[in-house]
C-alpha cells in the first residue's frame, strides 16, 4: 500500500500539467482528493480522467486571493473531514526584463507562486500539527536554485517558496508534519503558452518557442511520478525534470559563476540577450 491511500491529498493547480498529472497517479492510489484551479473546464477534465479507485471533489480557487484559500481549507475540513497532503502546485510566469516590468506584473507573478503558497501552507498547517501528522509539498523550480535572465519575477517567487519549505523543515521537526520542496526542471507543460510576456522586454516570441522546444520536454506525467516516489520515501528536497540535476549541482558547486554557462546548457538560442 501507498501511504497515499485513504489519505486525504489537496491539490492545487490540478487543471492541467503536474497538477492533473498528480491527482491521475494518486486517484490511481486510491487517496482521496481535493483538486483546485480557476480553470473549471480544465477541473472537469481531470476528474474525468481520474481511476474510479479513490473520491474526488474539485474546487474553484484562486489561489492568489487570502479569503479564497482559507474557505477552501474550511471546505476541505467540511468535506473530507481533515487534509493529510497538501500540494501547493499552482503557478504561472511572466516574462520580461526587471528593468521592463510593471510593479503590476510582478505582484501578479508573486501573488500565485509565491502567496499561493504561504496561504496555502498557512491555511492548512493549523489542522496538520494538531493531529501531528501530515506533509505539505511545495513546487518551486529549478529558477529557485539559479537566477534565469528575463525570469525575475518568476525567479523571486520560486526562491521565496525555497525558502519558505526550508525553514520549515527546521520549524516542523518533532511534530509529525513535514515539508518538502520540488524543484521541476524542463516539464512539458503549457506554461510558457499560458503565462504573460512584458511587452516592453524587446524578446521576440520564437524566442520562446526556441525555450520551449529546447528545454521543456519532460512529461508531467514522470514529473508527477518523481515526486510522488520522493514523497513516499521521505526526501526533503525533490529535483525532477529536462536539465534539474544539472542545474542543482551547477548551483551548488559555481554559485557564483553559473550564469556564464546557463547558455550552453539551456539550448541554442536560450537564454537571450535582454534588451
Amino acid at each position: 500500500m501507498s501511504c497515499f491511500t485513504g489519505r486525504v491529498v489537496v491539490i492545487t493547480g490540478a487543471a492541467s500539467g503536474i497538477g492533473r498529472a498528480l491527482a491521475q497517479q494518486l486517484a490511481a492510489r486510491g487517496a482521496r482528493l481535493a483538486l483546485s484551479d480557476i480553470n473549471a473546464e480544465g477541473l472537469r477534465e481531470t476528474l474525468n480522467s481520474l481511476s474510479p479507485v479513490g473520491e474526488a471533489r474539485t474546487y474553484l480557487v484562486d489561489v492568489s486571493k487570502r479569503d479564497a484559500v482559507f474557505a477552501h481549507a474550511d471546505a476541505v475540513k467540511h468535506d473530507f473531514g481533515t487534509a493529510h497532503f497538501v500540494i501547493n502546485n499552482a503557478g504561472a510566469t511572466v516574462v520580461g526584463t526587471v528593468a521592463h516590468l510593471s510593479i503590476e506584473e510582478i505582484e501578479w507573478q508573486l501573488g500565485i507562486n509565491l502567496w499561493g503558497v504561504i496561504y496555502g501552507s498557512k491555511a492548512f498547517l493549523p489542522g496538520l500539527l494538531a493531529q501531528r501528522e501530515g506533509c505539505i509539498v511545495n513546487i518551486s523550480s529549478v529558477f529557485g536554485l539559479v537566477g534565469f535572465p528575463l525570469q525575475g519575477a518568476y525567479n523571486i517567487s520560486k526562491f521565496g517558496v525555497r525558502g519558505l519549505t526550508e525553514c520549515l523543515w527546521t520549524e516542523l521537526e518533532g511534530t509529525g508534519v513535514r515539508a518538502v520542496c520540488v524543484h521541476p526542471g524542463g516539464i512539458k507543460t503549457a506554461i510558457d503558452k499560458a503565462g504573460r510576456r512584458c511587452a516592453a522586454s524587446g524578446v521576440e516570441e520564437s524566442t520562446f518557442d526556441v525555450m520551449a522546444r529546447d528545454m521543456l520536454i519532460t512529461p508531467p506525467a514522470d514529473c508527477a511520478a518523481n515526486i510522488i516516489a520522493g514523497v513516499e520515501r521521505g526526501k526533503r528536497r525533490i529535483v525532477t525534470g529536462h536539465k534539474s540535476t544539472s542545474l542543482f549541482w551547477l548551483s551548488r558547486l559555481l554559485p557564483n559563476t553559473y550564469p556564464r554557462l546557463l547558455k550552453a546548457l539551456s539550448g541554442k538560442g536560450w537564454p537571450p540577450s535582454p534588451t
